[in-house]
């Protein structure tokens, strides 16, 4: 996979950087993350959800979803990562192919919205998200950045 995640450039930006994992869970898909994942609304996915921090201050809300049926596959390991990030390890494996970034205004009814801004003192009027999927073997893992006010601000 050619370019730079995200972490690696905010490591670049921040010298402090650092991953704060919030969950790590089995719960079902938002229902946009289904479909574009080929599941049924009703299956349960691995859901792994971290804050990407520069220092004290939360830059990036990630979210990570990977269909249950994967874990003993090609993305064994994943829902074990903790405070290592993502990025770096789908980075890592010149074998894993990234689909083309998509964008969306998210306003306060947004799901990713609503757990993004938990972790903000004053709650914007909509926060910017951007999202792919990152596929290994025919098994596709789909991840969500959602920018929060602080990089935004940088």
């Amino acid at each position: 996979m050619h370019g730079q995640s995200l972490t690696a450039k905010l490591q670049q930006c921040y010298p402090d950087f650092y991953v704060m994992p919030l969950t790590v869970a089995l719960r079902k898909p938002i229902r946009d993350e289904a479909a574009l994942l080929s599941l049924c609304a009703d299956k349960l996915v691995l859901v792994r959800d971290v804050l990407l921090c520069g220092g004290a201050e939360p830059v990036v809300f990630a979210h990570s979803v990977l269909p249950t049926k994967r874990l003993r596959g090609v993305w064994h390991g994943l829902g074990k990562l903790g405070s290592k990030p993502l990025g770096a390890t789908l980075f890592a494996n010149p074998k894993v192919k990234r689909t083309a970034l998509s964008y969306k205004k998210l306003s306060s009814n947004h799901v990713l919205y609503q757990h993004a801004s938990r972790h903000l003192m004053v709650k914007p009027g909509y926060l910017w998200a951007r999202r792919s999927a990152f596929s290994l073997n025919c098994a596709s893992i789909m991840v969500t950045e959602v920018f929060l006010p602080s990089i935004v601000a940088t």
